[in-house]
């Protein structure tokens, strides 16, 4: 019921005011409001789905210009100097944070195939059983854990095999003896179970090549030297324990720890990557610490290349 007083709104008026032009000037031409014109949504910066960077890939010719990928426009691009489409990679790769102390590389794994559109939780669970995999996790694990799935890639190291040295390291010494047999099998065994491994060095204009093609990389560094320039407070990686647990653990020579390689900014210099210690956020760091990270004595130079074409 309208109570006392109560005067019904000038609809009418209202609509035409709301047609009436805004800005007009004495003596000048109406100026209508612009209709916002809507963004295609492949330039917000959204994840794309693997099949969406497939069809991208293959539609353009040369190395593929990653613009769909984008979160963030570089210094040099503010300034007003476009960069190619080579000299910019930003993968959206999706963040999965380790749960223990020594499963960052199943994180990485599971962040990689999640890229590929490939992971499920129970049929994950179940490779792992089948591959046998424990707390001790190496590069090669890994190789056959995207064999399983079916994924193609290729492993890349130094050393076709344990290297005798690591005995005397902190990081390999507890379990060496034990892994030392198991781990040169599984080299042995590679070809046969169709493990791409390879004794090569990688340089990072061919890792740059690789992740302008919209593939990834799972790489083995030494935490310890690795450092991101985003991050305010860096993780101890040396103890991934759970909360209420105290650390007694002191800065290693060596601490291996796996990362996700998901693109690069030639025009500053860095490595962007995903660091399973963090569930909310893309790292980066200078190629120079990149290299330095992981080329130390310990990681063999072990990177293991993922195909998007899988």
């Amino acid at each position: 019921m309208e109570g006392a007083g109560f005067q019904r709104p000038d609809l009418e008026g209202i609509r035409r005011g709301l047609r009436r032009p805004r800005h007009r000037l004495p003596g000048s031409e109406p100026r209508w409001p612009r209709r916002r014109r809507r963004r295609n949504s492949t330039l917000t910066g959204r994840a794309l789905r693997p099949a969406e960077i497939a069809a991208a890939i293959s539609s353009r010719p040369g190395p593929w210009a990653p613009c769909a990928t984008r979160v963030m426009r570089t210094e040099v691009e503010a300034a007003g100097q476009p960069l190619e489409p080579e000299d910019f990679v930003q993968l959206p790769v999706p963040t999965i944070q380790q749960l223990y102390h020594w499963d960052c590389g199943l994180a990485c794994s599971r962040m990689v195939l999640r890229y590929l559109g490939q992971l499920d939780d129970r049929e994950f669970e179940n490779a792992l059983q089948e591959l046998q995999l424990t707390r001790s996790i190496w590069t090669i694990d890994l190789a056959y854990l995207m064999r399983h799935f079916g994924v193609r890639h290729r492993f890349c190291t130094q050393t076709l095999g344990v290297d005798k040295g690591y005995k005397n390291q902190s990081f390999y010494r507890k379990h060496f003896d034990t892994e030392e047999t198991r781990v040169n099998q599984l080299f042995a065994q590679a070809k046969a179970c169709k493990v791409q491994v390879e004794k090569c060095t990688v340089s990072v204009q061919d890792i740059q090549a690789h992740l302008a093609q919209g593939h990834v990389a799972i790489v083995l560094v030494n935490s310890g030297v690795l450092h991101c320039e985003l991050c305010s407070s860096p993780v101890k990686y040396c103890c991934f324990t759970p909360r209420g647990h105290r650390c007694f653990c002191r800065a290693p020579d060596y601490q291996g720890h796996f990362i996700v390689l998901r693109g690069y900014n030639r025009a500053t210099g860095c490595i962007f990557y995903n660091n399973p210690a963090y569930a909310d956020r893309m790292c980066s760091t200078s190629i120079s610490n990149f290299e330095e990270a992981r080329t130390s004595y310990g990681t063999d130079e072990d990177i293991l290349f993922v195909y998007l074409d899988s």
